[in-house]
């Protein structure tokens, strides 16, 4: 269709490069001629948007491979664009947050689930738990969540509509993962795992091994690794049901877990990281730095990111076991990380979220301005989703970092090269304050040390 033409503004009729469209008031065909614009081998013309400079089905070419990349780095570094502010009418804390290829998933301390598609808009709430949801998982257009009600609901995000209520855990669900679309494995403030069947909605097996509340989960093939306040990391297998191993030598809880199916590593309330070879259960070295909880914990290929509630942000080397950078990144505790093969992005108690180079662990950029408090935070290579408290207000920030689609052409690759970022937001929404801090009226609650209770601990990781 011919839409969206330049109007002459002589006659007022739409035109392209000089044609001038007639369109009949029978049947709303073109009947005009349009010299010097190709033809079908039937003599038809063809339509503009089959041979503009914009081709989308033509293969992209390296060097708009490299431009795009480029800007999406530059983007990263110093522009990007908050496409959606979205203040939920919550007053809820966020408790998990999930950005996948098709949604963004939000749960809260006040029951509600909230779907959206990866812009932010179309929103589901997704409404059954009668108490605080503290875990959930995504898979495709499924749901799995579970939280203090003691429940594990499975749902279809796309329709929002609920599939299975499974029951069996006799107190709140703390941590969930799935190993494939029909398996889903909980673990409880009951001392228990569960392995679920959501094909049938049964309980395949109950996991019993544990002496105090299961805190987190860790998943790789047909193995689960759970970590517990009993201070011990158990080893299960998924398909046999049984516990292989059981990994001691931390002095206090386990709150965060790893594993990528080589190392297994721990954080603990005991301030030190752990790293286990799953094999053996031998424990192969112990990291420490921290001064506090440590609550987050990722790996990647040789590196191991951790942070903790004493606001800092580590960088260690795996093969070497020995730390890289001290990245001291927030006044209060580190609520979220996340990290890929060049940056780091972390979420404080403090409000700030930060992106930090990988390689050298330098400071990129603050993004957003300062909240009250940043609850979780996600990202993907052109997209990161932000869920702080404003003004008493759960608001949720989507950025995205991709060029616009008409830059992606070859011929503009010059001008691209010599541009060193990308905005399209105004410059006082990116504004960044200055290094001088700013005290939040309500200072942050601190962790209540050892404290197994459904009550919420801002500064600990759901």
């Amino acid at each position: 269709p011919f839409t969206a033409h330049p109007v002459d503004p002589a006659s007022g009729a739409r035109t392209f490069g000089g044609l001038q469209r007639r369109l009949t008031a029978s049947n709303g065909h073109a009947t005009e001629s349009a010299p010097g614009l190709p033809r079908t081998l039937s003599g038809e013309w063809l339509p503009p948007t089959s041979f503009s400079r914009r081709r989308r089905t033509r293969p992209v070419s390296y060097r708009s491979q490299f431009k795009q990349k480029y800007m999406v780095e530059s983007a990263w570094t110093k522009g990007g664009r908050c496409t959606q502010r979205h203040i939920t009418p919550d007053q809820g804390v966020v408790t998990s947050l999930h950005l996948t290829p098709k949604y963004i998933v939000v749960a809260l301390d006040n029951a509600k689930i909230h779907v959206y598609d990866t812009n932010g808009d179309n929103q589901k709430t997704l409404q059954g738990h009668v108490m605080g949801v503290w875990a959930m998982v995504p898979w495709d257009d499924i749901l799995v969540s579970g939280g203090c009600d003691r429940e594990v609901r499975v749902w279809n995000m796309a329709t929002g509509a609920g599939i299975h209520l499974l029951r069996g855990h006799t107190s709140t669900v703390r941590c969930l993962k799935m190993s494939d679309r029909n398996t889903a494995i909980s673990g409880s403030r009951d001392t228990t795992l569960r392995i679920w069947d959501l094909a049938t909605g049964t309980c395949r097996n109950v996991l019993v091994g544990h002496q105090a509340s299961v805190r987190c989960l860790a998943i790789h093939g047909d193995l689960v690794v759970s970590g517990s306040y009993d201070t011990t990391a158990r080893i299960w297998s998924i398909s046999q049901g049984r516990c292989l191993r059981t990994l001691s030598g931390h002095f206090s809880q386990i709150y965060a877990i790893a594993f990528d199916g080589r190392r297994i590593a721990t954080g603990s309330l005991d301030t030190s990281v752990r790293i286990w070879d799953p094999h053996s259960g031998q424990c192969h070295a112990i990291l420490q730095g921290h001064t506090s909880l440590v609550g987050q914990l990722q790996m990647r290929d040789d590196t191991l990111v951790t942070g903790g509630s004493d606001g800092s942000v580590r960088v260690w080397s795996l093969t070497k076991m020995a730390p890289i950078h001290r990245l001291a990144a927030h006044d209060n505790s580190v609520t979220s990380l996340q990290f890929d093969k060049t940056r780091i992005v972390s979420g404080g108690s403090d409000g700030r979220v930060k992106v930090w180079n990988l390689q050298t662990g330098q400071l990129l950029r603050e993004l957003s301005t300062p909240a009250e408090a940043v609850w979780r935070v996600a990202f993907e290579d052109e997209k990161a989703v932000i869920m702080a408290s404003r003004s008493n207000r759960t608001v949720m920030e989507v950025w995205s970092f991709s060029p616009p689609p008409e830059d992606y052409d070859d011929t503009a690759i010059g001008s691209a090269l010599s541009t060193p970022g990308i905005s399209s937001v105004d410059d006082r929404e990116l504004a960044v304050p200055t290094r001088r801090r700013t005290l939040c009226s309500v200072p942050p609650p601190q962790i209540p040390l050892g404290n197994d209770s459904d009550a919420l601990m801002p500064d600990a990781p759901s």
